[in-house]
């Protein structure tokens, strides 16, 4: 139904649904095609006298929408210029993440990744726990080996949740690996990074070309877009081939 000026809507089965203002429609709508992959980093948000004219509201509703885009570091306005899709931030969080396609490139050696598994599944509830996500959550699981010229770099296996990227469901990842995917076109707010040591089980010495026992450092890496988790995963790297390095200093020192 038709909807204008700041007044909110109801619908849906038996004729009941949460009521919802214009301004959060056309949010959610513009916040969609983003995550989906739809408009990238760097494509205009039509003007707000586009949006006055689609969703038949005030200057001011369509404002507030894109305000909160902007907040929620979506979107950024450029003086003069109008609203566009923020380009996503290198993932550094203490300590710089590999992207190793990009790694590669400056190194000028050739890179791939052998996809091992993908698939698109519910999760059990204990893993909806841990991940803090809503029973029954889908996501894509897929598992691959990234190599650096002749060397196997790491084993990665990495969860994407489906409802907060939806652009993952149908996205192809024989081309590109799943992580330089995300960190070109979907933005994150919130980095969490945890890492320990390890020895390479059968499965990570076979893939990554180690010895069984030899030493691996593993990090798990999660990200989210305000408070919706976007993507977990678990890195392996051949501790011989790999160092993380941070550099700090005391919070009071000047």
């Amino acid at each position: 139904m038709k909807v204008g000026n700041g007044r909110t809507e109801t619908g849906g089965p038996g004729g009941l649904r949460a009521r919802v203002s214009i301004s959060e429609r056309i949010r959610r709508d513009i916040e969609g095609r983003i995550l989906s992959g739809g408009w990238p980093p760097g494509h205009r948000i039509p003007y707000e006298h586009q949006l006055m004219a689609d969703y038949g509201c005030a200057r001011m509703t369509a404002n507030k929408a894109i305000s909160a885009l902007v907040t929620a570091g979506l979107v950024v306005r450029r003086r003069r210029a109008g609203s566009f899709v923020a380009e996503p931030r290198e993932e550094r969080s203490v300590l710089e993440i590999q992207d190793f396609l990009a790694d590669a490139a400056r190194l000028r050696q050739p890179y791939r990744h052998d996809v091992v598994a993908d698939t698109t599944e519910r999760l059990a509830m204990p893993e909806c726990r841990r991940l803090g996500l809503a029973a029954g959550s889908s996501v894509r699981r897929v598992t691959c080996v990234h190599w650096i010229g002749a060397q196997a770099m790491a084993l990665e296996r990495r969860v994407i949740v489906l409802a907060n990227v939806p652009g993952a469901k149908e996205q192809s990842f024989e081309e590109m690996p799943p992580g330089s995917w995300l960190l070109r076109l979907v933005p994150w707010s919130r980095a969490e990074h945890v890492i320990r040591a390890v020895n390479a089980d059968a499965e990570t010495a076979r893939r990554l070309s180690l010895a069984a026992g030899e030493a691996c450092l593993v990090l798990d890496r999660r990200t989210w877009q305000g408070d919706a988790l976007i993507t977990a995963v678990h890195l392996i790297y051949p501790g011989r081939r790999q160092s993380f390095a941070g550099t700090f200093s005391p919070s009071g020192f000047r």
